[in-house]
């Protein structure tokens, strides 16, 4: 896995002749590359492949390799691939998913859980676990039935069909799929947008959006009001408003 650093972090898996498959070290590593992140530093983060692959999901060669008891598999997807998950979810910048290509298993997984996902046309999408006699994981189960609906979830869960990029967006799985030529340029100007609000108040948004998943109405309003308080306190607002005041651009 390589990583470009600066405000905005590029990770990218770089095992083409695998189709970037993800080992455990992978996942921790991709783990590690996410909660290290700071909204003091960075704007957002980007996750592409190398090669022709976003990411092949879980590296069949190392599963057939694995000599280990329950208890031990155990351990090893809750701090790997669910580790990823919830450093998705919780990383104070946004989170854009460039699927350059195929995205499978975990691959399509961590698209879902992006904040932001763009996709080349030519990039198909499956939920191949059942393939390999396996469930979803790096968050498939959890979030995919709140994006998707149970009913699809179900689908691709237990048939392992591949979709493609235009289905994909319209399963709001990615947020557009473009031409291969132009994903690049897409991902840019989102970033350029980006870059220009208040990377703070983004990650407060974040954390109260997530936080409310499956919750009653009472505790996600106490919860949106926790976070607007604290936006309340931010220098961002307070630019915000002053901007405003001003009829001039805020510079956050």
């Amino acid at each position: 896995m390589r990583i470009d650093d600066g405000s905005i972090r590029r990770i990218t898996f770089d095992r083409p002749d695998v189709y970037n498959a993800m080992t455990a070290a992978v996942a921790r590593d991709l783990a590690d590359a996410l909660t290290e992140l700071d909204s003091s530093d960075h704007d957002a983060v980007v996750i592409t492949g190398d090669g022709d692959a976003f990411s092949a999901g879980g590296d069949i060669e190392a599963m057939a390799e694995r000599d280990e008891s329950a208890s031990e598999a155990y351990e090893r997807v809750r701090t790997t691939l669910g580790r990823v998950a919830e450093a998705v979810l919780t990383a104070p910048v946004p989170v854009v998913a460039k699927v350059n290509g195929d995205a499978v298993g975990a691959g399509m997984a961590l698209a879902a859980a992006a904040d932001f996902a763009y996709a080349a046309e030519s990039a198909r999408f499956g939920a191949s676990f059942i393939n390999v006699g396996l469930v979803p994981d790096l968050g498939g189960t959890a979030i995919l039935p709140r994006l998707i609906g149970l009913r699809k979830t179900k689908e691709l869960a237990f048939t392992g069909k591949l979709i493609s990029a235009t289905e994909a967006a319209d399963l709001e799985i990615v947020n557009e799929a473009v031409p291969d030529d132009q994903l690049d340029d897409r991902v840019d100007e989102l970033l350029e947008t980006l870059a220009d609000q208040p990377t703070e108040s983004i990650g407060l948004a974040k954390r109260a959006i997530h936080g409310n998943l499956g919750v009653s109405l009472q505790e996600g309003l106490e919860r949106e009001a926790h976070f607007q308080t604290l936006a309340y306190d931010t220098d961002a607002h307070a630019e915000g408003v002053d901007a405003f005041l001003n009829d001039r651009t805020p510079e956050f």
